[in-house]
């Protein structure tokens, strides 16, 4: 595992750490506009060509949308104690997330006769983009779905890649039906973002796309910016355990290799001023890795000898400065004090406090988004949520008296703008 020294590290290492694996996709974006051009032109043939060609699964033309009776039946397949996860889960995020929701619609007076506020509605159509990898991501689903289900959405679409047998995964199906979303498109990839970016004759064109996806999704998002907001950046996953001495090294261990198991270009760091914190986790984790699947052992190794392991400061504060300077999608404090310090954290797109807080919770039950900003965004974004879904837009209203009181100031500021009608628009209004 690398072990760093904050004060000793090299610049080109210290830049190396902070980029993560800050990917260059130049050549997924001129497949991306290759792709996208064909899907403008061909709409559902070209949708289903590249789902044959990259998800290896040949689909009908009336087998894109899934159906009412594929929902229910992927609903009723799911075992029951999955069911009863993922139900449970929905309940403390729409929680959460409708704690969030703004007033509909505000309104102050500024000054006599002038009211000014502001009207908050739902974005008309939204895109989920749910990804497959090798698995199923029912969490995303829910991260995605029921903040937009919060704010009342009136079409909340869905793409997400088909399986091996041309369906969508059962428990992305309990997902959706918990959440109550009906609309469900069987395509991942390049050619699922310029379906909606565009439209075909099957999935219908939309405003935005939302949710994570991989180095072509992404590219393909990037190709078609023009066309449809893409959201908040979220690229391979990462996560810091910011340690004290008192931490326990058992949890510390535990809870450093949940994020590097998502791949190999995830990053995993514990930041730490405790020397023999470090001694006492790295054994931990050797011991825990025969555990793991040979997959996921290999993901967490090779994250351990590249974007991940430890960085020894020589205080809390300058490890608190560390956290900050990297903005961490995910971050555990494992502090003695937690509340304490987290005043001090100013960049992280979720903050996790005590040991019994693992990124595990955030990532499936606890409740706040964990579809968060990563490669250092957390310093100008935030998590997804019902924000992401609504628009606001801003209402005045001058009463003629009030009009008569601030006209002056207007035609003035307009004169030395240099703006000729907006001068004339108050001072020769009767």
């Amino acid at each position: 595992m690398n072990i760093y020294k904050l004060s000793e590290i090299s610049p080109e290492k210290l830049d190396f750490i902070m980029k993560r694996a800050e990917m260059d996709i130049t050549e997924q974006m001129k497949l991306a506009k290759e792709i996208s051009d064909e899907v403008k032109r061909d709409g559902d043939r070209a949708v289903l060509k590249y789902t044959e060609k990259f998800d290896h699964v040949a689909l009908a033309p009336d087998r894109i949308k899934v159906t009412p009776e594929e929902i229910e039946a992927g609903y009723a397949r799911l075992d029951a104690e999955t069911r009863e996860a993922i139900e449970y889960a929905y309940k403390n995020i729409y929680d959460f997330h409708e704690k969030q929701l703004p007033e509909e619609m505000w309104f102050t007076n500024v000054d006599k006769g002038l009211m000014v506020g502001e009207k908050t509605t739902p974005i008309v159509d939204v895109c989920l983009y749910v990804p497959r990898g090798k698995g199923s991501f029912p969490s995303v689903m829910l991260m995605l779905g029921v903040p937009a289900a919060v704010a009342k959405v009136p079409h909340i679409r869905v793409i997400t890649p088909p399986n091996e047998n041309g369906d969508v995964d059962d428990a992305i199906l309990c997902a959706a039906k918990v959440i109550g979303i009906t609309e469900i498109y069987k395509a991942g990839g390049i050619q699922a973002v310029a379906a909606v970016a565009y439209g075909t004759e099957t999935i219908p064109k939309c405003h935005k796309i939302i949710g994570p996806g991989n180095s072509y999704a992404t590219a393909a998002k990037r190709v078609l910016a023009q066309q449809i907001d893409a959201g908040l950046p979220a690229g391979p996953s990462e996560c810091i355990i910011l340690a004290d001495e008192k931490a326990d090294p058992e949890k510390v261990a535990l809870d450093l290799m949940i994020e590097a198991e998502h791949g190999p270009d995830s990053a995993a760091l514990l930041v730490t001023h405790s020397a023999e914190l470090v001694e006492k986790v790295l054994p931990l984790v050797e011991a825990q890795l025969p555990k793991l699947s040979e997959k996921r052992r290999g993901f967490v190794e090779t994250v351990f000898s590249t974007y991940g392991g430890v960085i020894l400061t020589n205080s809390l504060a300058e490890s608190v400065r560390f956290v900050n300077d990297y903005a961490p999608e995910h971050m555990e404090v494992m502090c003695e004090k937690p509340f304490e310090v987290l005043p001090d954290i100013k960049n992280a797109g979720e903050i996790l406090l005590g040991e019994y807080t693992p990124v595990t919770l955030c990532n499936f039950v606890l409740g706040p988004n964990a579809i968060l900003p990563t490669g250092g965004f957390a310093k100008t974004y935030s998590s997804v949520s019902v924000m992401d879904f609504l628009k606001r837009s801003s209402v005045g209203y001058a009463s003629k008296a009030g009009f008569e009181m601030v006209r002056g100031h207007a035609a003035r500021i307009a004169r030395v703008e240099g703006f000729e009608t907006h001068r004339l628009a108050v001072e020769e209004r009767k």
